[in-house]
């Protein structure tokens, strides 16, 4: 068996070209544009270097862009005016407030805040309540990223048994309730949970999410089992250990060029999907 690399830089550009070829026969018809707004609170260089990567994005398939820089010192209660200001805007099609705020801003309020058909992030509890019950709505970028690249190489998850390790409200929860969706038996794990390895073992689908390097180890992986990482650390290394174990696997993403640059790439889909006025099409 030769394991398949799932290859996300590969599927990122086929949907950007997608998007930009939507875009030219939108903006050929009379129309503008869609149009992102990113908003960005304080100086933390990482997050400066994330915003720039969406701009610079945006501008590559011909999608508008808004970027809002606000200082440190900002309160939450102008954060919120921002965003009421881009909910009200007819132009801006979608928000994204860049994770993490300074400390003194009320981050959940602030994401709440985000009118549901511009939370193309799916960082709402509003858009992970719909997703809970199956209705649809935005979804967020990397577990639908992830989604995307098992119907990119005909993996369907339906009757397999999934193991999602790492439980956050944006990649972790999400993920497992996306499989679900599509008909996996799915375990939600973290580290705390018990028996991890076994637990892992008898799994047909692995998706590392849980933030800590090579967490989930070779040894515990069958042959055969799909290799999800969602993990980025020091190093160039995911929450999987890809090294040891992809040779095992059937698919695999690599890290990085896997699941990272197919989170950007949902965004402007889902910008798109905005500026179209309709939310995610279902999974299935």
């Amino acid at each position: 068996m030769t394991a398949i690399l799932l290859d996300g830089k590969k599927l990122s550009q086929k949907i950007k070209d997608s998007i930009a070829e939507e875009i030219k026969t939108l903006t050929a018809s009379g129309k503008k544009p869609p149009k992102l707004a990113t908003i960005l609170v304080g100086t933390d260089p990482a997050s400066e270097t994330y915003v720039s990567m969406k701009v610079k994005s945006c501008h590559a398939v011909g999608m508008g862009s808004e970027k809002i820089v606000l200082p440190q010192t900002t309160t939450t209660e102008e954060l919120l005016a921002v965003i009421d200001r881009l909910n009200a805007d007819p132009e801006v099609h979608g928000i994204l407030l860049q994770h993490p705020c300074p400390p003194q801003i009320d981050e959940r309020a602030a994401f709440d805040r985000i009118d549901l058909k511009k939370d193309v992030d799916g960082v709402t509890t509003l858009s992970f309540g719909k997703l809970s019950m199956g209705v649809e709505t935005y979804l967020p970028c990397t577990p639908y990223g992830m989604v995307l690249l098992l119907k990119e190489y005909g993996i369907n998850p339906e009757g397999k048994k999934a193991v999602v390790v790492g439980r956050s409200p944006i990649l972790g929860k999400p993920m497992a309730m996306l499989l679900t969706e599509m008909n996996a038996t799915v375990t939600l794990c973290h580290s705390k949970t018990k028996n991890l390895a076994e637990i892992i073992g008898q799994a047909d689908i692995i998706v590392g999410a849980v933030g800590k390097p090579e967490f989930v180890k070779a040894d515990w992986i069958k042959p055969g089992a799909v290799l999800l990482d969602a993990g980025y650390n020091p190093g160039n290394v995911g929450d999987i250990e890809i090294s040891k174990a992809w040779e095992k696997s059937s698919h695999y993403t690599p890290v990085p060029g896997g699941v990272g640059p197919m989170t950007i790439s949902v965004l402007l889909l889902q910008t798109l999907y905005s500026a179209k006025d309709h939310f995610t099409p279902p999974l299935k």
